[in-house]
């Protein structure tokens, strides 16, 4: 099942008739208690990880567009409202035109605040829901696994260089538009124009 099958080919149409950038949003949390993935080591000594702490310690914002651009934010602290309003006109400074944000149901985006904020400034933002449950249909769920990935056996000595090494792995994944594009094509929702 493709974004178009759960009904956001027409939030894509939408974007272009309204003259907005479509952005597919997703946060996701980097920790000191990531999984450790596999690594050389000499036979007998296996290599022992240690961790800082167990708390989630950078959060981060990610938006991504049909065309390849990828846009970041990054905070030390949960996601909240304040964050989410943050990102958005970050996000709308950088991309330069209005925005058709398409995220998921989590509590800050349905807030109070972020509805308010949203309400107040429609010529900048129009917002679309993906269905519940459904992390599959988003490409930029696919830029976080890749990021985790990349992550897996990184030792930060402190939240300074866990906030450096989140932004380093999402800034390389920006260097490679057409891999972004490889991931809504896998979501099912490719650009008319793109290669």
């Amino acid at each position: 099942r493709g974004l178009a099958q759960a009904g956001l080919g027409g939030a894509q149409k939408k974007a272009r008739r309204e003259h907005r950038t479509l952005v597919l949003w997703d946060e996701t949390g980097h920790s000191f208690r990531i999984r450790p993935g596999t690594t050389w080591a000499r036979r007998g000594l296996t290599p022992v990880l240690r961790r800082v702490s167990k708390r989630r310690e950078v959060s981060s914002i990610v938006a991504i567009t049909p065309d390849g651009r990828l846009y970041a934010r990054h905070f030390r602290t949960s996601i909240s409202s304040r964050c989410v309003i943050q990102a958005l006109r970050f996000f709308r400074r950088k991309i330069g035109t209005p925005l058709l944000v398409v995220w998921d149901r989590l509590n800050a985006h349905r807030s109070r605040a972020t509805t308010d904020f949203i309400a107040a400034h429609a010529q900048d933002y129009a917002v679309a829901y993906l269905p519940a449950y459904a992390p599959e249909l988003n490409p930029e769920e696919q830029c976080n696994a890749l990021v985790k990935r990349a992550m897996a056996n990184a030792l930060p000595g402190s939240v300074d260089d866990l906030h450096r090494l989140a932004r380093r792995e999402f800034g390389r994944l920006k260097r490679h538009p057409e891999m972004i594009v490889r991931f809504f094509r896998h979501a099912g929702l490719s650009v008319t124009g793109i290669p």
